[in-house]
């Protein structure tokens, strides 16, 4: 799988903030990637810190277009879905990139809590293309 260091979107970043747990990309157009860490547990608490990250380097008028891009196995616990759910500020687009076999049931389990804001992606490139049609219309 592509990583976002092999995009030609990389010359459109922002920012690169690193956790511990993994690694975001801000770029224009409130276009937000994220890299976990291989066998990473991601929790609220670990999302909070990306979503404050988020919240610094964006105007508050910029709606926010999360991709997971799922290059390593982490895990995220299932109760803690609705953590996000609760606390999502103003992610109104969210996208996974990954195998559909290795992440058909966290895709359902995120489409139960997120109906209509989650799409899923088998390459990353589809999912920087949607991305970027839904910031050109905000």
């Amino acid at each position: 799988m592509k990583r976002v260091r092999e995009l030609e979107l990389i010359k459109q970043i922002k920012e690169i903030r690193e956790f511990e747990f993994g690694i975001f990309y801000f770029f224009k157009g409130g276009i937000v990637i994220s890299e976990m860490h291989e066998g990473a547990q991601f929790k609220w608490k670990n999302a909070k810190k990306a979503v404050y990250a988020a919240q610094e380097i964006y105007n508050k008028d910029v709606p926010l277009i999360y991709i997971a891009n799922r290059v390593n196995r982490y895990h995220v616990p299932t109760l803690e879905w609705f953590k996000f759910h609760k606390n999502r500020f103003d992610m109104q687009h969210i996208a996974s990139v990954g195998s559909l076999k290795v992440h058909i049931f966290s895709f359902i389990i995120k489409r139960l809590i997120f109906p209509k804001r989650i799409t899923i992606f088998t390459n990353l490139d589809d999912a920087v293309n949607w991305a970027h049609d839904i910031s050109k219309k905000q």
